[in-house]
């Protein structure tokens, strides 16, 4: 069906009532001089449900284990990632107004808005799968779109050390921490598996807490039985009953919480954040971008400062707030680990926080100690 016009096709049915069948594709194939066999109908036929119905021709890389991105750049190059890297498919479009219906289609299942008035969307469809999508306008290679994948299972920290991601000493360290009540950040880049990790040092909160999640996109699915997950929510098309992560933070703060979590923090609710953890929730955590342990700290105080919060009243907030930071990586292969655990420090003299390595995860499964070790052992005594 290499020669068939899709769009011919699609226009040729438009006006009969109800989704096209096999007899509407056969006398839409004649009329366009096409010859018309069982094979032909079927194909043409699927085709059209493909291009129609989820994420297209998309389903079938989406459907594929351990998938966990599907980059569309432009209608000729779509990538996918399975843990191994990004790797070329052999997945085209017909031109990029395929790409754009696609696009325009999946944002519209989210409920978002996506056209030349709002050439960009965010979102989350139903089934947990992240998009982002800008149209041709905004890019060199026409329409760009991005989905994440959640990962179909939930990872403990045996799986883990299981990978190879962690080793026994480092599995111990985390489940000493979370016993202990400490409070916590989880930092990496994009896709080094925060909210995995994140999810698995939830899973070894005692039954007996209540843990309440504030997220943008639902991500984080801990196997704890008394987790209650809050979700943000975007404004309509006309900008009105938008919730942000600080309106559920602070409603969270009077839901009795155990353990507050902001599955990640981007923005202002860094604050919130930060506080609730000063009002005697202890155990609470969250995730944040960062190339480094060392690196947490200036970007908890740029994020800070969109909320108006000065460097000084940031630091007096860390110190009182924070005890470790757990840094986690993705390698050039893929794999993700444990990279770092560092121990929040004060300096006494101007009252500024400090991130000290307490212990290093080598790539070769060798650990070492760093100068704020003592600190680490001190914070997991019993």
């Amino acid at each position: 069906m290499s020669d068939i016009d899709l769009d011919q096709v699609r226009r040729q049915v438009a006006g009969r009532p109800g989704p096209p069948n096999a007899v509407d594709i056969a006398d839409s194939l004649r009329a366009l001089g096409h010859v018309v066999t069982d094979t032909t109908v079927r194909s043409t036929l699927e085709a059209l449900r493909r291009d129609s119905v989820g994420a297209g021709p998309l389903e079938a890389l989406l459907a594929m284990p351990g998938v966990t991105d599907v980059l569309v750049n432009g209608p000729n190059a779509v990538y996918l990632d399975r843990g191994n890297g990004l790797e070329l498919t052999g997945v085209r479009f017909v031109d990029d107004a395929q790409v754009r219906r696609l696009a325009v289609r999946i944002a519209a299942s989210a409920g978002r808005r996506l056209d030349d008035g709002v050439p960009c969307v965010d979102a989350q469809l139903a089934d947990g799968t992240r998009v982002h999508a800008l149209l041709g306008c905004l890019t060199d290679v026409g329409t760009v779109v991005s989905l994440r994948v959640p990962s179909a299972r939930t990872w403990t920290l045996d799986d883990w050390v299981t990978a190879g991601s962690l080793t026994p000493g480092g599995a111990e360290l985390l489940r000493r921490l979370v016993t202990r009540r400490a409070a916590l950040l989880v930092s990496g880049g994009t896709g080094s598996g925060k909210t995995t990790l994140l999810g698995a040092l939830l899973g070894e909160v005692s039954p007996r807490q209540r843990i309440v999640v504030v997220e943008d996109a639902r991500e984080l699915h801990p196997v704890h039985p008394h987790c209650l997950r809050l979700q943000a929510r975007p404004p309509n098309g006309e900008g009105a009953g938008a919730v942000t992560m600080t309106d559920l933070v602070r409603q969270a703060l009077r839901m009795r919480p155990d353990r507050l979590v902001v599955g990640e923090v981007r923005g202002a609710e860094v604050i919130d954040l930060l506080m609730a953890m000063n009002t005697g929730h202890e155990g609470g955590a969250g995730t944040v971008h960062a190339n480094s342990a060392t690196d947490v700290l200036p970007r908890l105080e740029a994020l800070a400062a969109l909320g108006g919060l000065s460097r000084q009243a940031l630091h007096a907030q860390v110190v009182a707030a924070l005890d470790v930071v757990i840094h986690v990586r993705r390698e050039p292969d893929g794999r993700r680990r444990l990279e770092q655990i560092g121990v929040l420090t004060r300096d006494d003299a101007t009252g500024s926080a400090g991130i000290e390595t307490a212990v290093s995860f080598l790539s070769s499964g060798a650990e070492t100690p760093g100068p704020g070790w003592n600190a680490m052992a001190r914070l997991v005594a019993p």
